[in-house]
């Protein structure tokens, strides 16, 4: 069954960036930290500020991310908080080094996933992009996660460095026994940004060539598959989840983003201050979301126009759509 993932007005996704260190230099970390800080959270402001959003009334989802989150040694005590609290899933977004015996610190029915990035079906293609050793650290990682009965989830960046080996990918899911395959467009942000985007980003044609048939193959052996729209056709409505959605991208120096897109500028619309949540000054990202272009996303327009195309008479030949609006494609 395939459908397209609209943005849920009635649910609250707080990605929250607990510390911007990794142990890893990946080619396309999108982590900034003239724009992030380097700040690595206190428990007592990850717990405040976890009630922040937890206060919006809405059925709220946290992910734990970084840098590496579990390189943070309260993480364990934030998950518990998270619980606490009342979050409907918590996530951990890992690398699958899995640091301070993380998963004998938390239990199955405290993390809904462990969520793995992994960059190529291969050690070499992975490394490549990763760095040595990430990928028998990130099989092994998976491995322990599921013997020990947590349910694993699986991310994939896709690039130009590893679009190729994405065909090999299916037996390996069925062999690490991955329950969701997240597909991801590989973002111009961060170091990505100071990379020659030809060599990135792989083209219109090449996405709907491969993504989707390959996502049904996956699908097909009963494992979610998850992966972003991108293009639209000139006649479909192209909505922004910063309007419409209530997503927050949060980062140990305050700043809360409500567009990935904007986090390599001092754009944030909010800011947490004294653990209260508070609007910025103007011009910031609210402002661009408000903009009708017919290219769909204005953010794309501005910081990554190379994947847009005109006809010969100025015309976009395709609208691209918000980075948060995803297919989903699961196994009746």
């Amino acid at each position: 069954m395939k459908k397209t993932v609209a943005f849920s007005k009635d649910a609250t996704n707080v990605f929250f960036h607990i510390l911007t260190q990794c142990n890893l230099k990946c080619k396309h970390c999108y982590i900034n930290t003239k724009q992030h800080g380097k700040q690595v959270l206190p428990l007592e402001t990850i717990e405040a500020w976890l009630n922040v959003f937890a206060r919006k009334g809405r059925a709220a989802n946290v992910i734990f991310i970084g840098g590496e989150p579990t390189m943070h040694p309260d993480l364990p005590a934030a998950v518990k908080k998270a619980k606490t609290i009342g979050y409907s899933s918590i996530t951990v977004d890992t690398n699958g080094y899995l640091f301070h015996d993380i998963l004998s610190k938390v239990a199955p029915d405290e993390v809904d996933y462990f969520s793995f990035s992994l960059d190529g079906a291969t050690r070499k293609t992975n490394d490549m992009i990763r760095g040595n050793g990430s990928y028998d650290n990130c099989i092994a990682g998976i491995r322990k996660t599921i013997r020990k009965g947590f349910a694993a989830s699986l991310i994939y960046t896709v690039s130009r460095m590893n679009v190729h080996e994405l065909d090999k990918m299916p037996p390996l899911l069925a062999d690490l026994k991955i329950e969701r395959f997240f597909i991801q467009v590989i973002g111009i942000r961060g170091k990505a940004a100071k990379i020659d985007r030809e060599k990135l980003q792989v083209s219109r044609t090449e996405w709907l060539s491969i993504i989707p048939d390959l996502a049904e193959k996956i699908a097909g052996a009963g494992i979610t598959v998850t992966y972003p729209k991108v293009f639209l056709s000139l006649d479909e409505l192209f909505e922004c989840a910063g309007i419409v959605a209530e997503n927050y991208f949060i980062f140990p120096n305050g700043r809360v983003y409500r567009c990935p897109l904007c986090e390599d500028y001092p754009l944030h619309s909010m800011v947490l201050k004294n653990h209260k949540l508070l609007a910025t000054g103007r011009i910031n990202e609210a402002d661009l979301f408000a903009l009708n272009t017919p290219e769909g996303c204005v953010m794309n327009k501005l910081i990554q126009p190379d994947n847009l195309s005109y006809s010969s008479n100025g015309v976009p030949e395709y609208k691209i759509a918000c980075c948060m609006l995803k297919e989903e494609i699961r196994k009746i």
